[in-house]
């Protein structure tokens, strides 16, 4: 694989640490969080907090490689993971019980992967 073309110095260097911990503790959702994130930011998932609402169950641990967008409810306690979390979002996930993150720390909390939905 070639160089990553990116600019923001922080997607790179989770681009490749989420490469190596896939590769250390054979867990494959890692290398496709960083597939996705590879790819350029206008493809990335862009998911709204009504969605995941409608999709998530409680206490889920839900990931998003991309933007997490604060449109819609929620009434479920969830820890979001994200790229990119809205101001509004983080708010309405915090306010439901649950725990908006970014994906560095979901990679510290859960190495292995298990048990993480991906979204988007």
């Amino acid at each position: 694989m070639g160089k990553l073309k990116k600019s923001n110095e922080s997607l790179v260097r989770l681009i490749e640490e989420l490469k190596i911990l896939s590769y250390e503790k054979k867990a494959r959702i890692w290398k496709d969080v960083a597939k996705r994130l590879s790819k350029p930011s206008r493809n990335w998932a862009e998911v709204n907090v009504s969605r995941i609402a409608r999709h998530a169950k409680k206490k889920e641990t839900i990931l998003v490689p991309g933007k997490l967008l604060g449109a819609g409810n929620i009434d479920i306690p969830l820890t979001v993971a994200a790229f990119r979390s809205s101001d509004s979002a983080k708010k309405k996930i915090e306010k439901a019980g649950g725990k908006a993150i970014t994906i560095q720390e979901l990679m510290q909390a859960n190495p292995k992967g298990s048990n993480i939905r991906i979204m988007g």
